[in-house]
């Protein structure tokens, strides 16, 4: 059986029609983490499904054998066996079935340590500057900038720092203060720093494809919007509402995350609107899809066993 036209349309629907479809959906922006864990798994079955349609495409006329050695083949681990038939496959054709499927992989781990490597680099440098400019408040557990504009970021990695300005600790009353911070640790504690950098290693993978454009944007977002849920825990929406308003004219560091950053408006407008968490039913539901989503070109292209 032929599962290439099978595994092209999966991966092109993965690829344009699924990120216009969650564009449209409300849910999103009430359960941000789950979301952005949406988004991740289709970035994830775009790249498997990708990767399994180019060895398809290269072998169209692969029989595969039953059992755990033709699971192992199909998912092109023995690309130099021959047919079931016991006909050698025609050298080129399997050569091209394993490079084409390792170039995308290579390519996508490249990019995205490539990305990971250039933002430590901007913030252990920043970081530098920080360390000789600011000074150190244990009281709030952050660095302190001279700087005439409210604003905080976060630099994330192996040693994390919270950065405030000046003007932030003299204008936002106390409790403003510890929602920001509150904020900026939420950032450094689920490791945004790596979502992020995954999101934009697709993106300079396949660039004009629609899912990495909106993975990266939304991906973005989302995670503002996660770290703003951590500073709801402890604090009101207005005083974060306000927080973030004060600080929405700030500039960050590349590799940083902000406060205030430009998304501020919508996550304003979600701050301080009605919030309703999604069913938990809903939320199992979306979160049971989003595993199986990256599985299924693997189900079509290695079945366990084939007659």
């Amino acid at each position: 059986m032929n599962v290439a036209p099978v595994l092209v349309g999966y991966t092109a629907a993965v690829g344009f029609v699924a990120p216009y479809l969650l564009l449209r959906s409300r849910w999103p922006h009430r359960a941000p983490a789950l979301a952005a864990a949406v988004w991740h798994a289709l970035v994830v079955a775009f790249s498997i499904g990708a990767a399994l349609a180019a060895y398809n495409l290269a072998m169209p006329a692969h029989h595969l054998k039953a059992g755990l050695s033709g699971f192992l083949h199909s998912c092109g681990l023995q690309v130099g066996t021959g047919a079931a038939a016991g006909e050698p496959a025609p050298h080129s054709a399997a050569w091209l079935a394993f490079v084409l499927p390792a170039a995308i992989g290579i390519t996508l781990v490249a990019s995205f340590t490539f990305h990971v490597v250039r933002a430590c680099r901007a913030r252990a440098r920043h970081r530098e500057v920080v360390d000789l400019v600011g000074h150190r408040s244990d009281r709030l557990r952050a660095t302190i900038l001279p700087y005439g504009i409210p604003a905080a970021y976060c630099l994330p990695g192996r040693r994390p720092r919270i950065v405030i300005s000046d003007a932030a600790v003299r204008e936002l009353t106390s409790e403003q203060l510890d929602a920001v911070l509150e904020h900026e640790q939420g950032h450094i504690a689920g490791r945004h720093h790596l979502a992020l950098a995954a999101a934009e290693a697709f993106h300079s993978v396949f660039r004009r494809l629609p899912l990495a454009r909106h993975a990266r944007e939304q991906t973005a977002l989302l995670l503002e919007m996660v770290a703003d849920d951590r500073a709801l825990r402890s604090h009101s929406s207005e005083v974060l509402a306000t927080a973030m308003y004060e600080m929405a004219a700030a500039r960050t560091p590349k590799g940083a995350f902000a406060a205030g950053s430009h998304t501020v408006l919508i996550r304003l407008e979600r701050v301080l609107g009605p919030r309703r968490a999604p069913h938990p039913a809903f939320w199992g539901c979306v979160a049971t899809l989003a595993a199986a989503v990256p599985l299924l070109p693997l189900l079509v292209a290695c079945p366990p066993g084939l007659g």
